[in-house]
Formats: structure tokens, sequence, C-alpha cells
């Protein structure tokens, strides 16, 4: 089971994996009852390289969920990841406000 803990620091909601989540259900049914956050993404982009992206959750499907990134910040309208990203830690979220 996934050990997840949601914590607020001054306004911000965070996502904080405590220990690795064993399924990837359970990591889609976390985000499933988020749809609607806005989140700050961490991907992993090679070596020593990191993307930070803005944006919010708006879909989640049997393999992937999509975030629709902020057009200010970014030069694409969306993103997608997989659930997996989660599992290895190729992608980190923290989410920056409650779901609407």
């Amino acid at each position: 089971m996934v050990n997840l803990k949601f914590s607020a620091f001054r306004g911000i909601v965070m996502l904080e994996v405590n220990a690795m989540p064993t399924t990837l259900a359970t990591i889609k049914k976390d985000l499933e009852g988020r749809i609607g956050s806005e989140i700050m993404l961490v991907a992993q982009t090679g070596r020593k390289r990191q993307t930070e992206r803005r944006g919010v959750l708006t879909e989640t499907y049997p393999s992937v969920f999509v975030v629709d990134l902020d057009p200010n910040e970014n030069s694409f309208e969306r993103v997608s990841y997989s659930y997996s990203d989660i599992l290895t830690r190729t992608v980190e979220i923290e989410f920056l406000s409650e779901a609407v």
C-alpha cells in the first residue's frame, strides 16, 4: 500500500512518500482524488538534469496522468507521465493547492 502523507506548510500542500509505494493502482487512486489540484512537477530528464513544471492535474487514465501546464511558464500546453514514473521517482509531485 502507498504510504502517502499530505502536509501543509505556508499554504503549500506537500505530498510526502514515506515508503516506496507497492502498486501502481494505489498511486492512480491517490492522484484521482486530487484532480483539479495545482501541482509542481520535478522530472528527471537525463544525467544530472531536472525539469520543473507548474500546472493543474486534469485527467487520469489507466496508464498515465495528464497535467495542463501554465502557459506563461511553458512552451507547450500539456504533459503526461506514467504512474511508474512516480513509483521509480523519475517524477516528483508537490501539490500547491487543494482540489477544486
